[in-house]
């Protein structure tokens, strides 16, 4: 794994002006990027500080970032990151120390300038989130020993629950790219082939805690991405929820994988925090037997120690004023595949990687009671059907449920440096929202 920079932990030690509430997601070492639009205004790029949203488009027309990123104001006023994930790793890391410079207490050089304070700061909760990056290519892995185990237990209970390639590559498979919508979207119950002669809703409709990461632009001509060189590509992560129909999948996977049980619907977090701030939360990964192959074989701490919550809510709970419930809590520490071993797998054929494509973890599951990250497991296929605080019961996802995600890393001495929220609520089914 590349080395940190020691300026990178200066980040975790510096205060910011403006203000940041204690246990705040966006502390100045965080930085998230994404993007917002005021009322009446068009959407461009902001960076996340304690409860505000910063306008780096106000700040690039004061000239305040031209010497960190070439052609700031065009590219900060776009409505979306692609063309600042198109500049790679050293306009980030430039970028990154600026605003940084700009943000830490005393600099003076957005408050000595009459009104820009005014014009650069707003409120989150004054501001519409939009999906932060347009997607080129999406790819879902299948990454955690413990999901991928209890699934196999689950559905091929009298045959070994790992397949022999498991513990050898990064199982995935390519979803949709045009269907990954931002938190929030009202997600539509797909219709689909049940089994033999039947078509209609699904019935098992699934949530899936996951973490994908963001690329900027892969070498010309598909050159192989080195394990070591790997995350020099990779921008920042985001919270996932891949959504599922559990019971579509299971009637079509076979030979091919996952299809439309998987692609009507991938939801991501507003904020995409950069890798560069989750750098004191690296962490040992879990050990790999066999060891990997040589274009896999990574050394030093490959984790990011970085806790994962779902909450549910049903329709009932909240006219009744209870509070959501939690599904599970799980880590992205338990990840037996890292980003970087993915990214050097997903290239290691000649495949491109071009900016704006995500990566999702595949569900993170751990290996405690209640660190299940889908209903699948913590239901078994709905043989166990969970008991929520209003009396209901759910094996999977029914209409009028809204489930949230959230993520954070945490260590004493050190600044929370959260990702914020990925929500979705299931309205009625999809077909019947066509006629």
């Amino acid at each position: 794994m590349p080395k940190v920079p020691p300026e990178h932990y200066l980040f975790h030690t510096a205060h910011a002006w403006p203000p940041v509430p204690p246990g705040s997601d966006f502390p100045l070492a965080n930085l998230p990027y994404g993007i917002f639009a005021r009322a009446g205004q068009q959407p461009r790029v902001g960076v996340a500080i304690g409860a505000q949203v910063l306008d780096l488009a106000a700040l690039a027309a004061e000239g305040l970032l031209e010497g960190a990123v070439e052609g700031s104001t065009a590219l900060l006023s776009a409505g979306c990151l692609n063309p600042l994930l198109e500049r790679g790793a050293p306009a980030w890391a430039a970028l990154r120390a600026r605003l940084t410079t700009l943000l830490t207490e005393p600099n003076r050089e957005i408050r000595d300038r009459p009104g820009l304070v005014q014009r650069s700061l707003v409120p989150q909760a004054a501001v519409t989130l939009h999906c932060p990056f347009a997607v080129a290519d999406y790819v879902d892995f299948y990454s955690s020993r413990e999901h991928a185990t209890t699934v196999g237990r689950i559905l091929r209970p009298d045959a070994e629950p790992l397949q022999p390639n498991w513990r050898h590559l990064p199982v995935g498979y390519h979803g949709r790219a045009g269907t990954v919508v931002p938190s929030g979207t009202v997600i539509r119950r797909p219709h689909g082939q049940l089994g033999p002669g039947e078509f209609g809703p699904t019935r098992k409709l699934d949530l899936e805690v996951e973490v994908g990461f963001v690329t900027g632009p892969g070498p010309r001509g598909g050159t192989p991405i080195a394990v070591d060189q790997a995350e020099e590509h990779i921008f920042g992560l985001v919270l996932v929820n891949d959504w599922s129909a559990r019971d579509i999948q299971a009637w079509e996977y076979r030979p091919l994988g996952p299809f439309l049980g998987k692609s009507f619907a991938t939801s991501i977090s507003p904020w995409v925090v950069p890798l560069q701030a989750l750098a004191p939360y690296r962490c040992p990964g879990p050990a790999q037997d066999p060891p990997p192959l040589d274009y896999l074989a990574v050394t030093g701490d490959r984790a990011i120690d970085l806790e994962l919550e779902a909450t549910l809510s049903t329709a009932r709970m909240r006219v009744s004023g209870l509070a959501p419930v939690s599904l599970c809590r799980t880590n992205l520490r338990h990840l037996y595949w890292s980003a970087a071993q993915q990214l050097a797998h997903v290239t290691s054929n000649g495949a491109r990687v071009r900016a704006g494509d995500l990566y999702a973890s595949g569900t993170v599951s751990g290996p405690s009671p209640g660190s299940a990250g889908s209903l699948l497991e913590a239901t078994w296929n709905g043989e166990r059907p969970l008991r929520l605080p209003s009396g209901e019961r759910r094996a999977f996802l029914e209409d009028g449920d809204r489930v949230a995600i959230t993520g954070w890393c945490s260590r004493p001495g050190a600044p929370r440096i959260g990702f914020g929220t990925v929500e979705g609520t299931i309205h009625g089914d999809a077909c019947k929202s066509r006629s």
